[in-house]
């Protein structure tokens, strides 16, 4: 492209000042080491000011993108095309009058796409929200392939209601989950995280696994199952539940312990958050025997849930003091906030049953995992594929990251 080096001049304080052309250079094509360095050397021995400047490598094609003045530019478009001709790369050169700043009453989001795979069609819906929404995409980055893959979409305008409402009205049919999350401070500063432990920090239903042992494993999954679907009040299903553990001998807790079953996921999920410098908690409805040895299996901060009741070696078929219900779930995420200092909006919680509904509202974002519907619509997000750890992308938290933080020790 040839380039018109036509300056251009304006009044000030009785001095014509000659302002040098902005020139946009795009250079593309197969990444290899000391492209940038060769191109900036380029621009130095013109004397070159860089004014923005911006770089992606996808499948080891390169794009780089500076705006660029110079003093003269009498030489700078056959410098630049020479070096696209030593290095094989195309050189794209356009002249601009003015740069374009961040408009910065513009609210910006961050909208966080997973699933096994990514169909166009269904990547066409999300990009088509955005724009019904009033966004505009300003970048996207590619977080994770593994377990899943993971996309970021850096939106400038916008609704954050408006895309939440259509985002995630259309999952179902894109076949993906989604989060939308304002673009600030707090999204990459969240430092606790609290987690629900049955059906979502562990695959089982503990009070379930001791109701099979017990002997009364149907009529108890039909009372969870209520209770989870928010048919019920927990703290009453819960009662009418323990009843039938009357009289059991405290030994069946280790063999239902025994059949526990962390999520796939799970210990990556919980190590890199230690090792980036997270709190990791767990509040569980269930039982203080079971979550305190996820706790030591996991190395979790705190863990709180229900006291079952044993006298003389055998349960009673109640619990010692208040029960951890959805309200007191949301409570005990508040004091542990306060306990560690961490403002409310810098803390994540997730769940999967009508009991964590409060949690999830009291947290800075609540994540439904492979939740209820009625837990689905009220979150801020919803994570369905069966890996905890694919979390860690709701987050912004990239795989290379996850991968490297298996590689230090975790932080106490």
């Amino acid at each position: 492209m040839f380039l018109e080096m036509n300056s251009w001049s304006r009044w000030q304080t009785g001095t014509i000042l000659f302002m040098p052309p902005i020139i946009l250079v795009t250079v593309t094509g197969h990444d290899k080491p000391g492209l940038t360095a060769g191109l900036l050397g380029v621009l130095a021995a013109a004397d070159a000011a860089v004014i923005d400047m911006e770089q992606v490598v996808l499948q080891e094609n390169l794009t780089l993108a500076l705006a660029i003045t110079v003093p003269d530019d009498t030489s700078i478009q056959k410098d630049l095309l020479y070096y696209g001709f030593e290095t094989g790369m195309a050189v794209d050169l356009e002249v601009v009058h003015e740069t374009k700043e961040l408009d910065a009453s513009k609210k910006r989001f961050v909208v966080t796409v997973l699933g096994q795979e990514m169909r166009a069609e269904a990547l066409q819906g999300v990009t088509e929200v955005i724009a019904e929404a009033g966004g505009n995409i300003d970048r996207i980055v590619r977080l994770a392939s593994y377990p899943v893959i993971a996309y970021e979409f850096e939106v400038i305008g916008g609704g954050q209601g408006q895309l939440r409402r259509g985002l995630m009205e259309g999952s179902s049919h894109f076949g993906l989950d989604v989060a939308v999350q304002p673009l600030k401070l707090e999204r990459r500063a969240k430092r606790l995280v609290v987690l629900d432990v049955d059906s979502t920090l562990i695959q089982n239903e503990v009070i379930d696994l001791v109701a099979d042992e017990a002997g009364c494993g149907s009529e108890v999954t039909a009372i969870t199952e209520a209770a989870m679907a928010g048919e019920i009040d927990f703290a009453e299903s819960l009662s009418k539940r323990i009843a039938c553990f009357e009289g059991q001998d405290e030994a069946i807790l280790e063999r239902v312990a025994s059949r526990m079953v962390l999520t796939p996921g799970a210990r990556t999920f919980v190590q890199t958050l230690k090792r980036l410098g997270y709190k990791v908690a767990a509040v569980s409805g269930g039982f203080t025997f079971f979550t305190e040895k996820v706790k030591r299996r996991l190395e979790l901060d705190h863990a709180y849930a229900n006291t079952l009741e044993v006298i003389d070696g055998k349960l009673t078929g109640r619990v010692i003091g208040g029960i951890v219900d959805g309200p007191a779930k949301a409570a005990i995420l508040r004091d542990i906030a306060d306990a560690e200092s961490i403002p409310l909006e810098q803390v994540v919680a997730v769940g999967d049953g009508a009991n964590d509904l409060d949690m999830l509202g009291a947290a800075g974002l609540g994540i439904a995992f492979n939740a209820k519907s009625l837990v689905q619509d009220a979150a801020d997000a919803a994570v369905n594929v069966p890996y905890l750890d694919a979390i860690l992308f709701m987050l912004g938290i990239r795989r290379s990251e996850v991968e490297e933080s298996q590689k230090v020790p975790a932080r106490k």
